[in-house]
């Protein structure tokens, strides 16, 4: 396109603009700068940290609260117990919910109103907690591992999510075609619908993942032993209750000011600790992640 036929921005348009990227710059600036310190802060010395000179880089560099965490050994027990957790419940929930949308996003399955309505009903209404705790209980798997899978082996809004994608990515033709070549239901689900809905699960795998991952509430009422509670049960038993030899890692633990600062060195470390998974698992998935977040606002 020439020059000449090039659509001008008014000065008013222009001005709009640069008060959105300002904006814009704002809010990068708000929600970058926690997570910026964050992490500089636990690269930093104690004293540093409780003196408050911790800006924007590490002051002093130091690995004491990385060292004080991992000395713990339930931090790995956690960290074994969360990774199971989450590929075990991934797995469980992708299945299930998988099995429950497709036939709802059937034209030809009878009855998926009513179970949709039935569905959403349990977005809305629940037992509470004592009846929650009583039916795991009477199935027989308190203080076990399935604690932490079975209750939340599928979410509503996620089936909602995968039916919506179902129907506005998998045309009909394409099922009444593979019918005329002998393809059953499961050889079409396997073979077709699945190959095609790697966007939508891939979605679905990151919001069941960083719910397992940071799955705290069912580990605290359901479980009893140490040796089955996730990484979130550890980090607050460590920062609530404070269970942590701090005068193993530092030569002058007895100084309460070394002391708290310990402690809060220990507290940035342990968010980076608990988050660093979900962030290096996001970029592998990332492309499926938003293409499976937009196509429903594309075609719906």
């Amino acid at each position: 396109m020439s020059k000449s036929n090039a659509i001008r921005e008014s000065h008013v348009d222009k001005l709009f603009l640069a008060c959105i990227y300002v904006f814009l710059g704002a809010v990068l600036v708000s929600v970058l700068y926690p997570l910026v310190y964050i992490v500089s802060s636990s690269f930093s010395s104690p004293q540093a940290v409780v003196s408050g000179r911790v800006w924007l880089f590490p002051v002093d560099f130091s690995l004491a609260g990385y060292e004080a965490a991992f000395k713990n050994p339930q931090i790995m027990i956690g960290y074994r117990n969360s990774a199971l957790y989450t590929i075990a419940g991934v797995c469980i929930n992708i299945i299930l919910t998988v099995m429950l949308a497709y036939p709802l996003a059937r034209k030809d399955f009878k009855g998926r109103n009513v179970i949709m309505v039935l569905l959403v009903i349990t977005m809305l209404f629940n037992g509470g907690l004592i009846p929650y705790y009583m039916t795991v209980k009477s199935v027989g798997i308190l203080n076990t591992p399935w604690a932490m899978l079975l209750p939340q082996a599928m979410a509503v809004w996620q089936v909602i999510i995968a039916r919506t994608f179902f129907q506005t990515t998998i045309p009909e033709e394409l099922y009444e075609a593979a019918e005329l070549d002998g393809c059953s239901d499961l050889q079409f689900l396997l073979r077709v619908v699945l190959p095609l809905s790697k966007p939508i699960i891939a979605v679905l795998v990151l919001m069941y993942a960083v719910g397992h991952w940071n799955a705290y509430f069912d580990a605290l009422i359901f479980l009893k032993s140490s040796n089955l509670f996730p990484l979130q049960i550890i980090l607050r038993n460590i920062l609530i209750l404070n269970n942590i030899d701090a005068s193993s890692m530092m030569i002058d633990a007895n100084q309460m000011a070394v002391r708290e600062g310990l402690k809060d060195l220990l507290k940035f470390s342990l968010i980076v600790i608990s988050s660093l998974p979900v962030l290096i698992l996001y970029p592998f998935i990332q492309k499926h992640f938003v293409k499976g977040i937009m196509i429903g606002s594309l075609k719906g």
